[in-house]
């Protein structure tokens, strides 16, 4: 027979005041006006949540083990636990509209402590039924576990408990939507855990356009065109310590790159539709973008010989356009442009910042085997555009050179199966832009079979390839 619990009156007065209040606050919530200085106190919240999860487990333990609760142990898990349901819903109230993960947390969070402080305050009368304290026990469990999963999702999002899904969080397609798989993936992983529809802290919703543009408390987030009217930007430049910083002291901050792609964003209008090659070469945001899909470029880009801005006039023209593809990198940029006269010197004088070269665009030229071996002696080209050009099979063998290229654009050339033998030497590329070629299924099934990881874009009769169809159904397809 378990020991009765000691229960004294200054306790039970203090169990009863704390379950009156909070069901006093939860029946009439629609109606009360809670002072500032009261939901600061709301505040505490994340600091005592810990306290009866721990306390309240250790006390259904014992209960199970029936070797007694001692009191003071059953006295701190019910106050606590009431004390922490009291300032949840004090900090609700900061969040404006609840949600649904945040409305569920807040009743089955209030479920445990008033189910704790009834199992207190009788808990001579259960423990005499046979079955009433075990199933007791278990309901209480049951709340503890469901309250703290519904609060993980409102804290973390509602997504934070899903399975892994083998896919990377921050891989970007080649060719993004700008405010889709960039801008709104910032927000996500920083801004809309607190500012979604089941936790819309200061009424602002960012889970869509319509949310940005509409704002909160404050007003709109967003001033197209206008970043330095924008709230967000105002709340992303405060110091960490200041009150209005978002996201708040104590959450991962937003790099800075990330910073400037809203900024540029915004001040493009912020639109929705626009992808990333519809910017303009000499767009801030180009490189930033790039920048993100592949991380630690900077790094990598540290060895380049070191090239001065007056040398880079000097390869410029109405023609050349040579940009750093970031700030202070000695990474470039290169588009060579068709002038009504083309000479190949436009292309064969990139020599003189061959190393330097990490992006080249040199489509719709009417280039051959003197360009291709000017191309071929910049080794650290990582994107290479030859789309549209006239270059023929004979003139490729210089792009085996190119071990670090990873992305490549071949379409709508007379290039063919008699390429493949230098393409498949390239073993950094990942994506193969050849729409409008003349490379056979049987061809393109080599090569997707020597370079699983491979990307290969070639049109709608080769998407078929490119999704894994066995090349019998191809051939019969075709």
């Amino acid at each position: 027979m378990m020991p009765a619990i000691r229960r004294n009156h200054l306790t039970g007065y203090a169990v009863l005041a704390l379950s009156v209040f909070l069901c006093f606050c939860l029946i009439f919530e629609p109606y009360l006006v809670v002072p500032e200085w009261l939901m600061w106190v709301g505040r505490w919240h994340p600091l005592l949540l810990h306290f009866p999860i721990v306390l309240l487990l250790l006390v259904i333990f014992l209960g199970f083990s029936r070797k007694g609760i001692p009191t003071v142990l059953f006295q701190l898990a019910v106050i606590t636990a009431l004390l922490t349901a009291i300032t949840g819903f004090l900090l609700s109230r900061e969040t404006g509209v609840k949600g649904s993960l945040l409305w569920w947390h807040q009743y089955l969070g209030s479920g445990v402590a008033l189910l704790a402080a009834i199992w207190y305050a009788f808990y001579t009368e259960i423990s005499k039924l046979a079955y009433a304290q075990p199933i007791l026990q278990i309901a209480l469990l049951s709340l503890v576990v469901s309250a703290s999963h519904f609060g993980a999702l409102t804290t973390h999002g509602e997504h934070f408990l899903d399975l892994p899904d083998g896919q990377a969080a921050w891989e970007i397609p080649e060719n993004p939507l700008i405010y889709e798989h960039v801008v709104h993936r910032i927000l996500d992983e920083h801004c809309i855990k607190c500012h979604n529809p089941n936790k819309r802290k200061g009424e602002l919703l960012m889970t869509d356009m319509a949310g940005l543009l509409k704002g909160g408390e404050s007003g709109s987030a967003m001033v197209p065109g206008s970043p330095g009217e924008s709230e967000i930007i105002r709340r992303l430049h405060l110091p960490a310590a200041h009150e209005e910083h978002m996201p708040p002291e104590g959450e991962r901050p937003v790099e800075k790159g990330m910073i400037q792609i809203i900024e540029r964003w915004i001040a493009l209008g912020s639109p929705d539709t626009t992808r990333m090659n519809d910017l303009q070469i000499d767009e801030p945001l180009l490189g930033l973008i790039k920048e993100l899909q592949h991380p630690g470029r900077e790094e990598k880009w540290a060895e380049l010989p070191k090239v001065h801005d007056s040398t880079l006039l000097k390869f410029e023209n109405d023609y050349i356009t040579i940009r750093r593809i970031l700030q202070r990198s000695e990474a470039l940029s290169v588009n060579v442009y068709l002038p009504p006269a083309y000479d190949s010197t436009m292309v064969t004088s990139l020599r003189g910042i061959a190393a330097n070269i990490v992006e080249l665009d040199i489509s719709g030229l009417p280039i051959g085997r003197t360009e291709m071996d000017a191309v071929g002696s910049c080794p650290n080209i990582e994107w290479l555009e030859l789309d549209r050009t006239t270059i023929a099979d004979s003139d490729i063998t210089p792009l085996a050179n190119l071990a670090n290229l990873e992305v490549l654009k071949i379409y709508d050339t007379d290039l063919g199966d008699a390429s493949l033998q230098t393409f498949v030497g390239l073993t950094n590329l990942r994506h193969v832009y050849l729409q409008g070629t003349r490379f056979s299924p049987r061809a393109l099934e080599r090569w997707r079979e020597q370079h699983p990881g491979l990307s290969i874009y070639a049109g709608e009769e080769a998407s078929r390839f490119v999704e894994g169809v066995q090349s019998d159904s191809l051939a019969e397809a075709l």
